[in-house]
């Protein structure tokens, strides 16, 4: 994206693999929720952990760099310096899982499905090019038109390819449990709707040898096995039937881990720190619905919500309270906003009274016990999906109860709760966005007004502000690093500044446990741990 690639035409293998791994054994892990889709580029359904085994792209991108492009499907491109275009040069060896040629044709198919039936981010980005071109047989001219940014050709060189011989008289745009033709170093051996899916590693698999795909791809077999809750996906790995666990909450990686498999050693408990922005997990006002479009309203509540509590008593104390759109990165803000300058230093009671003076300000008053503006008595349901923010869910309305302020909370499954997000039907939600160290156009589906009026878009907060538009759309067309550092750590202090969430925490490093013999390389990446370059000597 800026500056020069790491690694060059001479290198034998990426730094954080291990090129002499063996390639053995069955790994099972575990993944909550259920799927009824095959197809991960459809906005239709949910699609099943792990197709990422299974597709290719042109271009691969590798952990150690904030994002830079290697040779996949692509055996090379040519680009102006201007950015304007992209040839792509299709590697003659490579092959669709049933021995036939990846043609310029897959890919222009595959181009023209996914600009219109694809991803909302695909779709936005395919449709700048202007004209595609059949060079060759192997060679595919892109061109872009008004609207391209110095991001525009990463994004097409990490196209997936399809194949056109199978998607041509099918409809892409809806759930599908028919294996399609693949292309990745996996293929789909077996599968129960909603419930399993085991990958089995493609022996004659055509990349093995390229520079991103050496010590990769390990385990013989791979298996996802869904749980309805994570209690029990976390008794199925304490009992063996899960091979690894990565933990996402700090209070079970504290409490819930003291089983006599691991004090005997058989299996290893790691924090594997990293340098990569952390989720941003919060709890999201809809700024579309009364009263969270007023920001005193938010600022009120904000005050409130006892982080330091919660972290306490619910998460041993394990995390820090998230100051950034990007935190644990040089693209945080340097600035910090003025609600966390003032929780950090005023008393529980003068934060309850400075929250109560900005609730009054913005018309909310006190009467009979009940918060009230208008006669409208002050309530609103939160948007839940599993247990574990429940407990923080419940705290959070405890704090409320004191204001005035009515909360019902609703848990619903991931299926529900996806399409309601999909479709901004909440007052509040308890989710999170991810972030890279190379942010890009997906800037403008996260905070812009456009996307705020689309649904099935990533601004949950329905942010719509001229300036943060401005700044979402420049962070694609930085030329250098330090611009693009710049220009984010901006666009960061502007959406602090509007008090759009309630900033939950973080840790800075990945938890994850394993069952020996699992084996991991010895470095790890600037983006943490990278589970297809493990391995197993069983």
């Amino acid at each position: 994206m800026h500056g020069n690639p790491k690694y060059d035409a001479n290198a034998a293998h990426l730094d954080y693999v291990n090129p002499k791994a063996p390639k053995a054994g069955h790994i099972t892990m575990s993944t909550i929720g259920t799927f009824d889709t095959l197809n991960p580029y459809s906005i239709k359904g949910t699609a099943v952990q792990g197709l990422n085994l299974v597709y290719d792209r042109l271009m691969e991108r590798v952990w150690d760099e904030p994002f830079t492009m290697y040779p996949l499907i692509a055996e090379r491109i040519d680009i102006p310096e201007d950015r304007s275009s992209i040839t792509v040069h299709i590697n003659p060896k490579a092959r669709f899982h049933d021995g036939s040629q990846i043609t310029a044709d897959d890919v222009i198919f595959s181009f023209k499905t996914l600009r219109e039936s694809g991803r909302p981010n695909m779709r936005r980005i395919y449709k700048l090019v202007k004209t595609v071109e059949k060079r060759e047989n192997l060679s595919v001219h892109f061109t872009f038109g008004d609207g391209y940014d110095q991001e525009t050709v990463m994004i097409i060189a990490l196209m997936p390819i399809l194949s056109k011989t199978y998607w041509h008289n099918r409809i892409f745009d809806k759930t599908t449990l028919e294996i399609p033709l693949l292309n990745g170093p996996y293929e789909i051996e077996k599968f129960e709707p909603g419930r399993q899916i085991t990958y089995k590693r493609k022996k004659d698999y055509w990349a093995k040898d390229t520079l991103t795909r050496i010590g990769h791809f390990n385990f013989q077999h791979i298996t996802y096995d869904y749980y309805r809750d994570d209690t029990i996906a976390l008794e199925a790995f304490k009992s063996g039937d899960i091979d690894i666990r990565r933990e996402f909450d700090a209070g079970k990686w504290i409490s819930a881990y003291d089983f006599p498999a691991l004090s005997k050693g058989k299996v290893i408990k790691e924090n594997i720190f990293h340098g990569r922005p952390e989720r941003v997990r919060a709890m999201i006002f809809n700024t579309r619905r009364i009263p969270f479009d007023d920001i005193r309203v938010r600022k009120a509540l904000n005050l409130i919500f006892d982080f330091e509590w919660i972290n306490k008593n619910i998460f041993h104390g394990q995390y820090k309270q998230i100051n950034s759109y990007f935190p644990n990165s040089e693209l945080a803000s340097q600035t910090q906003i003025s609600v966390s300058q003032i929780k950090e230093t005023a008393s529980p009671r003068a934060k309850m009274h400075m929250a109560n003076e900005l609730l009054k300000e913005s018309g909310w008053i006190v009467e009979n016990g009940n918060r009230v503006k208008n006669g409208k008595i002050f309530k609103f349901e939160i948007l839940i999906n599993t247990l574990e923010d429940e407990k923080i869910a419940l705290h959070f309305k405890h704090s409320l109860k004191k204001l005035g302020i009515k909360t019902l909370i609703r848990t619903q499954d991931s299926a529900s709760f996806l399409d309601r997000l999909n479709e901004y039907d909440y007052d509040m939600t308890l989710h999170y966005w991810q972030n890279s160290l190379s942010p890009g156009t997906e800037q403008m589906l996260y905070w812009t007004c456009e996307a705020a009026n689309q649904p099935a878009q990533w601004n949950y907060a329905g942010i719509c502000d001229k300036e943060i538009d401005a700044l979402s759309s420049k962070i694609a067309q930085a030329k250098t690093r330090k611009e693009l550092i710049d220009t984010t750590q901006q666009l960061d202090s502007k959406l602090l500044n509007g008090h759009y969430i309630i900033p939950l925490y973080y840790s800075g490093a990945d938890y994850i446990s394993y069952w020996k013999p699992i084996h991991r390389p010895n470095k790890t990446p600037l983006y943490g741990i990278v589970l297809e370059t493990w391995w197993t000597d069983q």
